[in-house]
C-alpha cells in the first residue's frame, strides 16, 4: 500500500493544497484558537511559531506503540511550539518555547524526511503538527519529489480544525489524535481551552471518515486508519468513560485506543493540586475496563514485547 501523499504529488494537487495552506498564515486560522496574526510575515499567535516551523528534535523513537515501530523505529520529528497550553505538559521545553536556531525552512523539513527514511524508520511521525500543517505541506511536496515513500502519522493533541483536515484529506495516512478531557471547564483549567472536548470530537470524526479503522500490514504495522491516545489523569479528570462512549458509539467501535498510564506531574502541575499527584492504583485498568464496557474492541496492549524491543534499543 502506497502513502497515499504520492498521488497527489504526482497529480500536482498535494503542491496546491501547500499553497493553499500556506495562504490561510496570512491571518492564521489554521487551529480553532484563529488567532488572525499574519504569520506570513513572521508574527506569533498563541502557538508562538511564526512563517517557518521549528524542529526541535528528530530520530527513529521506539517507544510508540507497537504498530508504529518496525526495526528501525518510528521517525518522529519533534515540533516547536502548540496550539494546546496543557498545564502537565510532558514535552514542556519545546511546547511552550521557540527558538530561531530551531527554524527549519520547507527544504530542510524535507531534508529531515528524508534522512529518517533513509535510517529505516517505519513511518514519519509529525508530533504535535497543527499549528504547522502549512510548512509540513511544503516540505511534503519536495520531499514526495526526492522519493519519500513511508506513510505519514498525524501525532497531534486532538485541538484541530476540520477545515485545516480537509486539506490533509488524502496526504495524511494515519491520525494519531489524544482526547484529552472531557469536560469544559476541567479542559478550560488545564488544557487552556474550554472549547477543546467539542474540538477534539469534530477533529477525531473528520479523520476517522478521511482514513477510516486503523489497518496493519502483513509485519502488523500500520499502513492507514485513526490511533487515538487518550492518557488517564488522577482523579478521573480526563473523562476516560465519556470519550470512550464517543468513539465506540459515534466514530467506530473498531477504534484502536492506547490507553495510557504514565502519567507524572509535568511542566506546571505541580500548582495544580488535582495534577500535583500520580495516578492511584488501579485507575488505569478501571480506564480499560470503562473502554471495553463502552464496545472498544481494539485496545493497545504494552506487553513483554514493547518492553523487550525498548530494552535492547537502549542498550546499544
Amino acid at each position: 500500500m502506497e502513502p497515499s501523499y504520492l498521488a497527489l504529488a504526482l497529480s500536482g494537487e498535494l503542491a496546491r493544497r501547500a499553497e493553499a495552506a500556506v495562504a490561510r498564515l496570512a491571518a492564521c486560522d489554521l487551529c480553532p484558537r484563529r488567532c488572525g496574526v499574519n504569520r506570513l510575515r513572521d508574527k506569533r499567535g498563541y502557538c508562538g511559531i511564526g512563517r517557518r516551523a521549528q524542529v526541535a528534535s528528530y530520530g527513529p523513537h521506539f517507544g510508540e506503540e507497537d504498530v508504529l515501530v518496525g526495526p528501525g523505529g518510528s521517525g518522529t520529528i519533534f515540533f516547536a511550539g502548540c496550539n494546546l497550553g496543557c498545564v502537565f505538559c510532558q514535552n514542556w521545553d519545546i511546547s511552550h518555547h521557540s527558538r530561531p536556531e530551531w527554524e527549519t525552512e520547507p527544504a530542510g523539513l524535507a531534508g529531515i524526511m528524508y534522512e529518517l527514511a533513509g535510517m529505516g524508520v517505519s513511518n514519519i511521525n509529525l508530533v504535535t503538527p497543527s499549528h504547522v500543517a502549512p510548512q509540513i505541506l511544503e516540505a511534503l511536496v519536495l520531499a514526495a519529489g526526492q522519493g519519500l515513500s513511508l506513510p505519514l502519522v498525524y501525532n497531534t493533541g486532538g485541538y484541530d480544525d476540520p477545515d485545516t483536515l480537509a486539506l490533509l484529506d488524502g496526504v495524511v495516512d494515519v491520525y494519531m489524535p489524544d482526547v484529552k478531557i472531557h469536560d469544559p471547564d476541567a479542559a478550560a483549567a488545564y488544557l487552556l481551552a474550554r472549547d477543546y472536548p467539542q474540538w477534539a470530537a469534530k477533529a477525531v470524526g473528520a479523520m476517522h471518515a478521511q482514513v477510516g479503522d486503523l489497518a496493519v500490514d502483513a509485519d502488523g504495522l500500520a499502513r492507514r486508519g485513526l490511533l487515538v491516545r487518550h492518557l488517564v489523569l488522577p482523579g478521573g479528570l480526563a473523562g476516560t468513560a465519556a470519550w470512550m462512549d464517543f468513539l465506540a458509539r459515534e466514530v467506530s467501535a473498531a477504534t484502536f485506543v492506547n490507553i495510557m498510564d504514565q502519567y507524572r506531574p509535568c511542566g506546571q502541575a505541580h500548582g495544580h493540586p488535582a495534577l500535583a499527584r500520580g495516578l492511584e492504583p488501579g485507575a488505569w485498568r478501571a480506564a480499560v475496563d470503562a473502554a471495553a464496557r463502552a464496545g472498544i474492541t481494539r485496545i493497545a496492549d504494552r506487553g513483554e514485547a514493547f518492553f523487550a524491543r525498548l530494552l535492547a534499543h537502549l542498550g546499544r
